[in-house]
């Protein structure tokens, strides 16, 4: 199976929603639980998903995860754990996204063409360049997150991770947006100018 494929079946994954879903809500979940059930809950339910996410192939990694989870819980540091969920997040998306600029076509460029299957020249240089800021966006967002795990309370760790960070995503949506629509008008501008070139 192809890269391409394996990031189609992916994104399509019944279980990528639902994990997706639970990522989103991780840090209100971890808010609710943990002044009841404590920080080692939540760390067992991360655990057991991201084993449940993981191919059959790769369970043993999953293996893995639980044991540092039970260390984690063990040692009374619980808490460092289920805060890890976000930069477990950003890094796996700054893996995937970063992996295909070393293995062209880009993501970005992947999804395009999804609506655009003749993508130009100039297209594929601009997703490539949307790529390259995703891989910022995400590399910025982990250490962040980094850092209000390790050194911030537990009710700043969830406003940034659980508000503040979506908020970040959602505004570079919006601007990458209106910065391809800009990109759009010019591309056709030139088009027509080249087309009349040649009436001429």
């Amino acid at each position: 199976m192809t890269v391409s494929a394996s990031l189609q079946q992916m994104l399509s994954s019944p279980k990528t929603i639902l994990l997706t879903l639970l990522a989103l809500s991780w840090p209100m979940a971890v808010v609710a639980l943990t002044p009841h059930a404590g920080a080692w809950l939540p760390l067992v339910i991360m655990a057991l998903l991201v084993w449940w996410r993981l191919s059959r192939e790769r369970r043993h990694w999953g293996l893995v995860l639980m044991f540092v989870a039970a260390m984690l819980a063990l040692s009374g540091h619980a808490s460092i754990g289920i805060r890890a969920w976000p930069i477990l997040v950003n890094a796996s998306l700054l893996g995937m996204f970063a992996w295909t600029l070393r293995c062209p076509p880009s993501l970005i460029e992947r999804l395009a063409r999804r609506q655009e299957p003749d993508l130009s020249e100039h297209g594929v240089r601009y997703t490539r360049r949307v790529t390259q800021v995703w891989c910022l966006f995400f590399a910025g967002n982990g250490l962040i997150s980094l850092w209000t795990a390790l050194y911030a309370d537990l009710a700043t760790w969830a406003v940034y991770n659980g508000g503040i960070a979506y908020g970040l995503c959602a505004l570079l949506f919006v601007i990458e947006w209106c910065v391809r629509q800009r990109v759009r008008e010019k591309s056709s501008d030139a088009f027509s100018r080249k087309d009349d070139g040649y009436h001429d």
